[in-house]
């Protein structure tokens, strides 16, 4: 907010102080979980108070005729009946302490993609049936209602995701549970699958992965690129909010870490006086529990 000039000069640093409180209040945490059987589980992951968000990775086969498949790593076993069914208790913990609880669908090692706007509406369906607030005697994760469907598609170009994002977006309007729909986009622009997907205006938060893509990633020797393009998404994309996807450690991505000193003195303050930023997404719980890199950000988002 701009400070009018025929302000009191005495109430001017009392007024800075509050806009830059009440920025830093608005920004979360969104974590990846589930492709670790060694990051413990979900309830433990939200006991930590650390996460506003968590994305279950990954519903990682799915549309264009293919039965859907969840991979969640050591969790549990997805391939028996009721495999991942204990999951529910956990799921509703997370959301008894106000955390949005998102299915993941694609990764990078899945075998996904839709074929048509009629692929689009049956994988919609299915996706609201078995893991949103529809019915089926078969919901993977048991009788929770997922708050949402997180977007990270890496493969699987084509141009009904849109068609697939505006059919989901239609349920918001069944029953009094909002549909939250997200997305991870990497950070050249526009993204390469979920790129069309992403201007059709019904994504909410949209975490870009500011790593593995040092042409547009945060490098000390040359911020300008990355202020760019992170000018160019908040301007760009019709979403509610705008996150700086990170890895949570040096070894969680091929590159752009950024140490704690840097996010917190540099990186944070140049793109929060953003109307649209919305936080930080890491890759992921086991990462963070290596670094404990959301501990040391916390403060700071």
């Amino acid at each position: 907010m701009a400070i009018k000039a025929s302000f009191c000069l005495h109430y001017v640093p009392i007024l800075l102080i509050l806009a830059l409180a009440t920025r830093s209040e608005a920004g979360g945490i969104a974590i990846y979980w589930g492709q670790n059987g060694n990051e413990g589980t979900l309830a433990e992951t939200c006991a930590t108070g650390n996460y506003d968000y968590v994305n279950i990775a990954f519903l990682s086969t799915f549309g264009s005729g293919r039965n859907a498949m969840l991979n969640l790593a050591g969790h549990c076993d997805p391939y028996t009946p009721n495999g991942c069914v204990s999951l529910s208790s956990d799921i509703k913990s997370c959301q008894s302490k106000g955390i949005k609880v998102m299915l993941s669908i694609g990764g990078g090692a899945g075998a996904y993609s839709i074929a048509s706007p009629g692929d689009a509406y049956q994988v919609a369906t299915y996706l609201w049936n078995n893991f949103l607030g529809g019915k089926s005697p078969s919901r993977p994760l048991g009788d929770a209602i997922l708050d949402g469907i997180d977007f990270d598609l890496e493969s699987g170009e084509g141009p009904y995701w849109g068609d697939l994002a505006k059919n989901l977006a239609k349920y918001s309007n069944r029953g009094n549970k909002k549909v939250y729909l997200t997305a991870a986009p990497q950070c050249p622009f526009p993204d390469a699958c979920v790129g069309g997907a992403l201007q059709t205006g019904v994504f909410d938060y949209v975490w870009v992965q500011f790593y593995n893509n040092p042409p547009c990633q945060y490098n000390q020797e040359n911020v300008t690129s990355f202020q760019d393009s992170w000018k160019q998404w908040i301007s760009s994309i019709p979403a509610k909010k705008i996150f700086l996807g990170l890895p949570a450690a040096p070894d969680a991505a091929g590159s752009g870490f950024i140490p704690v000193g840097d996010l917190t003195s540099q990186v944070l303050p140049a793109i929060k006086g953003s109307t649209k930023y919305g936080g930080v997404m890491l890759w992921s719980k086991y990462y963070d529990d290596q670094t404990g890199y959301s501990s040391s950000i916390k403060s700071h988002v």
